[in-house]
């Protein structure tokens, strides 16, 4: 019964971030001159459709979105990329998209369809930099643990495109952009790396970070950070001026959503964080020591309740195993709530995949670790390997979606009774 309501939960927090009602509550004034749509991320292919159906006027454009994201659109182009580590197609998608805004007057208008997983999709390396340097850059910031705001900043050193230097290619056209957000916070300047947005933090503080979380650069990079080569522009640039940005769905919203929907179905909602950050299996720790501070002294909220969460964690690889940050983050609740009654979570990305892998995420319950200890997996060991999906595939509990066409970040439920 648990399950089907967090299943339940979690559909509708996807259908309230979808773009299709987003987009259209959100549509800039039309300019008079020229429209063009450009834009970015696992979503950005289903804001096209959705932007191209609502909006009055004559328009062209290209968009740039995740192998197997894409949609059909009549006048936007839409074109597949690599995510999480970029390929040749995004570096070509990235050049033409800067290629589109250039040249353009102030009676123009870009429209900017901005998700999450943007920074991957539009790699444009620095000069003196290649796209096997962008690759190696991406592989490093994924392994490293690092939040999202920190990796972006990162990234944002090394590229062409990213930091709001598209927004300064358009000028003298106004850019409107429309964000999808899947960061903590709904900082849009931290969505995919802000193409459109300038991001205003000084490479003192990327070099700081990159050293602090021992990020491993090719020597190409390294050699530009050091330097004031390529720097991004800052929000007080004059080319920025006018342009105009809507975050039109986000993980605050949809948690919202979820938590109205819980109280129909006749079950209290507390929402912790719409924003949770940190390593998965310690946030995983952190949300398991709550629900049974509830199951068994009914505080800080007294049950039945869901306590739901959202945000991105992070993963700081130690194994060779398979999964993504929420199987990471379910398989430590499940070594968390073993043995214990009336506790039962999922966990999932709201775009339908978890990392790399097919499913968006799993279900745990007390039982879930024995479960897995008769299949012949033992949790610590496959928790040490980062080899959560393995671990919930033995047991049948992983939960396959696949795309849903939005990305508001992660969705945590954990029902209490």
């Amino acid at each position: 019964m648990d399950r089907s309501l967090l299943q339940e939960l979690f559909s509708h927090a996807v259908a309230v971030a979808q773009p299709e009602r987003a987009v259209r509550d959100h549509l800039p004034p039309p300019p008079k001159g020229r429209t063009i749509v450009v834009g970015a991320g696992k979503a950005s292919a289903q804001m096209a459709r959705a932007f191209e159906e609502a909006w009055p006027g004559p328009l062209t454009g290209l968009v740039v979105t995740r192998y197997g994201y894409a949609c059909q659109c009549e006048r936007i182009e839409i074109v597949e990329a690599a995510h999480p580590v970029p390929d040749e197609a995004g570096y070509l998608a990235a050049r033409r998209l800067m290629e589109m805004v250039s040249g353009l007057g102030p009676d123009d208008l870009v429209v900017a369809l901005i998700s999450g997983g943007g920074s991957s999709l539009l790699p444009a390396p620095a000069p003196g930099l290649t796209l096997a340097d962008e690759q190696a850059v991406n592989k490093a910031l994924l392994a490293s643990g690092a939040p999202i705001g920190v990796m972006n900043l990162i990234r944002n050193q090394f590229s062409t495109i990213k930091g709001g230097r598209l927004a300064t290619r358009a000028a003298p056209a106004r850019v409107a952009t429309l964000v999808v957000s899947d960061v903590p916070g709904d900082d849009p300047a931290v969505v995919a790396s802000g193409p459109t947005i300038a991001l205003g933090q000084p490479r003192e503080l990327a070099r700081k970070y990159a050293g602090l979380y021992g990020i491993d650069l090719p020597p190409a990079a390294a050699e530009l950070l050091v330097g004031e080569d390529n720097l991004a522009p800052l929000p007080t640039d004059p080319r920025l001026a006018g342009n105009s940005v809507a975050t039109i769905a986000s993980a605050a919203i949809s948690l919202a959503a979820a938590a109205d929907l819980a109280r129909e179905r006749g079950i209290e909602a507390a929402v912790l964080s719409d924003a949770v950050e940190g390593e998965s299996r310690e946030v995983a720790r952190v949300h398991a020591a709550i629900a049974r501070e509830v199951a068994t002294r009914n505080r800080p909220f007294e049950k039945p309740v869901v306590l739901l969460s959202g945000g991105e964690t992070t993963v700081t690889l130690r194994g060779k195993g398979r999964g993504g940050r929420n199987a990471e983050f379910l398989l430590s609740l499940a070594i968390a709530i073993d043995g214990f009654e009336g506790v039962t979570a999922l966990a999932a990305d709201t775009d339908g995949i978890d990392g790399s892998e097919d499913n968006a995420g799993a279900f745990v319950d007390g039982t879930s670790a024995q479960r897995m200890r008769r299949a012949g997996i033992d949790p610590l060991a496959a928790l040490a390997g980062n080899d959560a999906y393995t671990a919930f595939a033995a047991i049948g509990d992983l939960l396959v979606t696949g795309p849903t066409g939005t990305n508001v970040n992660d969705f945590r439920a954990i029902v209490v009774r």
